[in-house]
């Protein structure tokens, strides 16, 4: 492993995080996080578990990678991490007298950990639209109870906003199809967090159903929350963290070995 924590991208909320735990664990001091992309550090990761050797990446549920692997989380005693974390719906103010019938869909959106992992699965062969879509028409019952009493509009601009990372794309994929069916013309942007924080608050963008709270994202909102809506959860019970595999005989972040 070389003392390295393999990451993901350098704007990522799980990154600023990781950054603290090196600063907050002992053990830790003289290791490094590397940055790359989601898909770099997938292909480090897959190269370790095929050859059976020793590695750290960050992670977070959900994500295919755990469909795919025997892996597991590593304990947090420092409560860097957090605890649960929640996915939330957010829009600009003003967004529900302007759309009240996109703000009632969206404030109804709400959905498992299951089903995002499903279509983030089913991403690794076919495209997010096509994921998405699948899950739509296999799962009608629930997206019928997002819309149920919500009028149709006649083709409404509407500006959503998310992060470019598969969880995100599979959410707004998802919410992006269900309001086009509803009568939206929905442009998506994925942009980095503190961007799309940024673009809620000056009016930009007029919804997302991206961040990451309390921890995560959390910094971002202590800082526009004011000038932001926050519609509440509509995901619960994901998790961020130091991730290994199964066959590595550690279970916390203290028992990672400090360079000598």
């Amino acid at each position: 492993m070389d003392y390295t924590i393999t990451g993901i991208e350098p704007g990522a909320g799980i990154t600023e995080t990781t950054e603290r735990a090196l600063e907050e664990y002992d053990n830790l001091q003289d290791w490094e996080l590397e940055t790359s992309s989601t898909a770099g550090m997938m292909g480090q990761l897959d190269s370790a578990i095929t050859n059976e050797e020793p590695i750290v990446v960050t992670g977070w549920t959900p994500h295919y990678k755990f469909e795919m692997y025997d892996l597991k989380f590593l304990e947090d005693p420092e409560g860097v991490y957090g605890d649960t974390e929640f996915v939330h719906t957010m829009s600009r103010i003003g967004f529900e007298e302007d759309m009240p019938e996109a703000y009632a869909i969206l404030e109804n959106f709400s959905w498992e950990v299951d089903d995002m992992q499903e279509i983030m699965l089913a991403a690794q062969d076919i495209e997010f639209e096509e994921a998405a879509s699948n899950w739509i028409e296999e799962n009608r019952d629930t997206v019928d109870s997002w819309t149920d009493g919500v009028d149709e509009v006649d083709d409404q601009s509407i500006e959503l906003g998310s992060f470019p990372w598969d969880s995100e794309r599979a959410s707004s994929q998802v919410v992006t199809q269900v309001l086009e069916e509803h009568g939206f013309d929905v442009t998506l942007s994925n942009v980095d967090p503190s961007i799309l924080f940024q673009a809620l608050a000056q009016g930009d963008v007029d919804a997302t159903v991206a961040p990451w709270l309390p921890t995560t994202q959390g910094a971002y909102l202590e800082e526009y929350g004011d000038d932001i809506v926050d519609m509440g959860p509509n995901m619960e019970g994901t998790v961020i963290g130091l991730v290994v595999p199964e066959y590595m005989d550690i279970e916390s972040i203290e028992d990672l070995n400090a360079q000598d």
